[in-house]
């Protein structure tokens, strides 16, 4: 009598474990049975400019775009790959800000626009950064190049190799300024990209890029970007202008948390570069939103594992996800989470599930949840349990899979 009470509180306690651990469906806020009206949203602006292009940065959605994988010139656009070079080698320690930089006579005899530094002169590099940033300063771009590099050709090899290491897949660099030359072009998504990852990497050297002057041997400079004057929610990033290249801006601002990066290239003037990126960012805060809907590393769900040496393990993201939808839609989704079947050995990285993201029944959005952690098999004792345990659930799956079809 005694092994049959101890036998049936055995399974009495299996049968517990399993109801307790049971995923009958999968997780879903309830969804409303009469579908959302989507909010119109108009065209894009009318922009005179050879190419364009407007995403959220922090989820990299595109919001408007003409012309924005043709190869096009960059112009002083160019010492946006520059400057992130230069803050990539700050952040390695292969240079430093209070580093002294010899003007060499090259630099000093580059055209365009300048910082007005003098040949043999020995200028900080955080001086310099500003020159580039600010005034844009050809013989600022030179120096850096070639403190970093040696030479301003070995320094164009690696800006191509960053370029193809962003996925900036249709930009080729031969110098660090922009001066015209066939060889050198990039185009609106490019740039796009870059500006993301300037924002994203380095958010203290991104700060140079709101400086409205710069002043340098004496020489007031204003930044040639008149969005810092004209449009309340800009804080960069960069101009360029040369006769093959027309008119040129990357605009970045922020509304609300939202981060908006507009590419203007090829346009006819100065004025017309500026009205339009106001009107490209314009269209973007009112007709759209950003949410951050995970966090990296935060457990979306902890799913139970069979046969493991831990019970559960958290699934997650290993970045932050962020979601762009049309003004008013996002009070209107629902989150799906779909967990597999797990048996252990589970492996950190691997993706076991997905977070979904609903709107009127259809999946809009989704991203595979990862193992934020390993399990290992279990010892024999969790091994033979969790088998008794599975078969459990399996019945138990199966009756209610038979009841909702029923």
């Amino acid at each position: 009598m005694l092994r049959k009470a101890n036998l049936l509180a055995f399974f009495s306690l299996t049968l517990t474990l399993v109801l307790m651990n049971t995923p009958w469906a999968s997780p879903i806020i309830p969804i409303p049975s009469k579908p959302v009206q989507p909010m119109v949203i108009p065209s894009a602006p009318t922009i005179d400019a050879k190419g364009y292009i407007l995403i959220d940065a922090s989820s990299g959605k595109v919001l408007a775009e003409k012309n924005a994988d043709v190869r096009m010139a960059p112009a002083s656009l160019t010492k946006l790959m520059s400057l992130y070079i230069i803050s990539g080698a700050l952040k390695n320690g292969s240079i430093h800000l209070n580093d002294k930089v010899r003007i060499s006579t090259k630099a000093w005899r580059t055209g365009g626009s300048r910082m007005f530094v003098k040949v043999n002169d020995e200028v900080e590099a955080k001086d310099l950064m500003e020159g580039i940033a600010v005034a844009s300063g050809n013989d600022a771009s030179v120096a850096m190049a070639e403190f970093i590099a040696g030479t301003e050709e070995g320094f164009a090899t690696i800006m191509n190799a960053q370029a193809k290491a962003l996925g900036m897949n249709s930009s080729h660099f031969v110098d660090s300024t922009g001066l015209p030359n066939p060889d050198h072009y990039s185009t609106p998504r490019d740039f796009a990209t870059l500006a993301q990852a300037l924002t994203s990497t380095f958010p203290e050297d991104y700060k140079l890029f709101s400086e409205k002057w710069f002043t340098f041997n004496g020489i007031r400079q204003p930044n040639r970007n008149r969005l810092l004057w004209r449009y309340q929610y800009a804080d960069g990033l960069k101009t360029g202008h040369t006769d093959e290249a027309g008119y040129c801006l990357v605009a970045s601002a922020v509304k609300d948390k939202m981060r908006l990066i507009s590419v203007v290239m090829g346009a006819p003037s100065d004025s017309s570069r500026t009205e339009d990126s106001i009107r490209l960012l314009t269209y973007g805060y009112r007709f759209f939103e950003t949410h951050k809907i995970q966090a990296a590393n935060g457990p979306s769900a902890i799913a139970r594992v069979w046969k493991g040496s831990k019970k559960t393990v958290a699934l997650g993201l290993t970045e932050d996800w962020y979601l762009t939808l049309p003004a008013g839609q996002y009070k209107n989704t629902q989150i799906n989470i779909q967990v597999n079947e797990l048996t252990a050995p589970i492996t950190k990285g691997q993706p076991y599930g997905s977070l979904n993201i609903m709107l009127n029944n259809q999946i809009i959005a989704s991203k595979p949840m990862l193992a934020l952690a390993d399990d290992p098999k279990g010892g024999m004792f969790r091994r033979a349990a969790d088998a008794v345990s599975f078969k459990f659930h399996t019945i138990f799956a199966k009756s209610s899979d038979t009841m909702n079809n029923a």
